[in-house]
């Protein structure tokens, strides 16, 4: 096995750990050794396929990511609250299907918990192959609600590919955006 893997497994049994620690409650020599015991099982009968990270982090556009995705959360927040607040009307929703632009698996999975994450959207189903989000959305009042949402959706991809990407998906999502 090789180096990058070793350090992986023992970053997960530490983890695994830290969470069996958490669980009970205590913090003792006696936890940790049984927490350990059993993260090292965990990771034997059930071991983690291999995550290859090729990007690397870069500060300033995980500070715009941050930042617009608070706004997202405060500005969702509010428009979700009006719709649960207001009478008479009953919000329509919709599922839209969102086809990103670089499906990588660690963009996907970013772009899916971001989306999940603030409030009025939700991941239904994800198709990993073809790189495909659909997304269950509320307030949906028509095809241009639905286009405006996927717009919304490509330009979070394009701040967590710019926060976190590689120099070959950054790349690719400008061929994508700009054949």
């Amino acid at each position: 096995m090789i180096a990058g893997r070793w350090r992986d497994r023992c970053v997960a049994a530490a983890a695994l750990t830290g969470i069996w620690m958490l669980l009970w409650g205590s913090f003792t020599w006696l936890t940790m050794i049984g927490g350990t015991i059993i993260a090292v099982i965990v990771l034997t009968v059930f071991p983690l396929p291999p995550v290859t990270y090729a990007g690397r982090i870069h500060p300033l556009g995980v500070l715009r990511f941050a930042a617009r995705f608070i706004s997202d959360l405060v500005t969702a927040s509010g428009q979700v609250a009006l719709l649960a607040l207001r009478p008479g009307r009953v919000p329509r929703s919709a599922v839209i299907a969102v086809p990103l632009r670089v499906p990588s698996d660690l963009g996907l999975t970013l772009t899916a918990e971001a989306l999940s994450l603030v409030p009025g959207s939700l991941i239904v189903e994800v198709d990993r192959d073809r790189g495909v989000l659909y997304v269950h959305v509320l307030d949906v009042t028509g095809p241009a609600d639905a286009d405006r949402f996927r717009t919304e959706v490509l330009a979070l991809e394009h701040r967590i590919v710019h926060a976190f990407g590689s120099a070959a998906e950054r790349q690719a999502y400008h061929r994508e955006a700009h054949p």
